[in-house]
């Protein structure tokens, strides 16, 4: 059985277009892989999620949830308002 010659980097392409091997047929994809797109889902969700928790945050507090603090000029300071 014979076995093909193996293409080096730098010989010319067997397709014919003349570039080198390793800037025609044997240039690395551009793609992510597996791990590099679950750890991308992660990321974003973790960051999607923040987002929400801060949000609802914000738009608990100006509900009225609780008692907030009044500026009296009258007095100088800050009163306590149910």
């Amino acid at each position: 059985m014979a076995q093909k010659k193996q293409v080096g980097r730098n010989d010319r392409c067997s397709c014919g277009s003349g570039k080198k091997f390793k800037h025609c047929c044997g240039a690395k994809p551009h793609g992510f892989d597996r791990q590099s797109k679950v750890l991308l889902l992660v990321v974003g969700g973790l960051v999607a999620g923040a987002i929400i928790l801060g949000i609802a945050s914000v738009l608990r507090n100006e509900a009225g949830s609780g008692p907030r603090q009044v500026w009296s000029a009258e007095h100088g300071h800050y009163h306590t308002v149910d």
